[in-house]
């Protein structure tokens, strides 16, 4: 019992002398590490030694107050970029008082802390920048696919324009998840990299993880790919082997397959795009002939379609355009109506009409 005690005291006294250095980086961060997506977690990591550390990590955890944190605030807006070239964007220091709200809630719960002082701290307001898409118009898309057929990872390229997938989803795809006679392809892991280190995960959200329809170019497309990458293994393709892996089998590193891409636009004269725009340019596409903005949100995993419909609301006035001609043209065309012509004059009659009330 006394030993118990004794324990008990020490906990409570080294307690008090924790500092928020060693709480954020000695407790919380290893904790939280088994229930973070690692690039999150590697995010979390980062913002934490670079922004909060350098500035309020000497100060006693017990101790951390309301001010503490604000000034912390008003010194990421003012100077807080690593490189010295200013401050950084509201938006990074939002981020920063969330993780910090997380963990000491986190302090208040263990009993670290009477209560969790970021509560109470005033955070800059999140500024929606107004999103910006570019995309390809179909023959300038074309253009870069002939390009990219005489590159080793043309079918990647391929698939990426006519899917819309994300970088990290397409390079997390194995062959099991291709079904060549139903045309569909299961999306439902991805591979990330954090500091350069490749991990899979579950995807991005719940709603990422859907299946694709492809179409008969596309199934011929990667069965070709299929023969070659068997030549190049010298082996038959297993079910769980990465769809596009490298030469040696392994996976294609994300970085690499954007710097592929860079590559084979340098020469070409098409807009500069990032590979992330074949997702933009696909559902551009889509949307421009009419598909359904629910179809298209599906094909790309977004959470609902009035996210797509935000995402891509450039697209819809020529849309809303194109409706009010099919419109016109299902009122007057069929019928032979149109309301500016002389109209018919009506009959009359000796019935007084009847006399309506206010």
């Amino acid at each position: 019992m006394a030993n118990q005690l004794a324990a008990h005291v020490t906990a409570r006294h080294r307690d008090r002398g924790l500092s928020l250095a060693r709480y954020l980086q000695g407790q919380w961060l290893p904790a939280k590490r088994v229930s973070l997506r690692p690039s999150t977690w590697d995010g979390y990591r980062r913002k934490i030694e670079l922004h909060v550390v350098p500035s309020i990590g000497h100060v006693p955890l017990r101790r951390l107050r309301v001010e503490h944190l604000e000034s912390l605030y008003t010194a990421l807006l003012s100077d807080g970029r690593a490189d010295g070239a200013g401050g950084l964007d509201p938006k990074s220091v939002l981020e920063v008082h969330v993780i910090m709200r997380k963990a000491l809630a986190d302090a208040a719960r263990k009993g670290l802390v009477v209560r969790n002082v970021a509560d109470g701290a005033e955070a800059p307001k999140r500024r929606r920048p107004k999103r910006v898409v570019r995309a390809w118009t179909a023959p300038q898309l074309q253009a870069f696919l002939l390009v990219a057929r005489h590159h080793r990872l043309f079918a990647a390229f391929w698939l990426a324009a006519t899917t819309g997938m994300r970088r990290s989803e397409l390079l997390g795809l194995r062959w099991e998840d291709l079904d060549t006679d139903s045309g569909r392809l299961s999306v439902h892991r991805a591979l990330v990299s954090v500091a350069y280190k490749l991990h899979e995960s579950q995807g991005k959200t719940s709603s990422a993880r859907r299946c694709i329809d492809l179409d008969p170019t596309t199934i011929d497309v990667l069965i070709r790919w299929r023969d070659r990458l068997a030549l190049e293994l010298h082996r038959t393709v297993h079910l769980g082997d990465y769809l596009f892996p490298t030469i040696e089998g392994g996976p294609t590193h994300p970085d690499l397959f954007s710097q592929a891409f860079n590559r084979l636009i340098a020469g070409l004269d098409v807009p500069r795009l990032r590979l992330h725009d074949l997702r933009h340019t696909h559902a551009t596409l889509l949307l421009k002939a009419g598909v359904p903005i629910k179809v298209v949100s599906e094909r790309l995993g977004h959470a609902t379609p009035g996210f797509t419909m935000a995402t891509y609301q450039h697209v819809l006035p020529g849309m809303q355009a194109e409706a009010a001609r099919t419109f016109e043209a299902l009122v007057t065309a069929s019928t032979g109506f149109h309301p500016v012509e002389d109209p018919v004059e009506a009959e009359t009659t000796s019935e007084t009409p009847p006399k309506r009330g206010l």
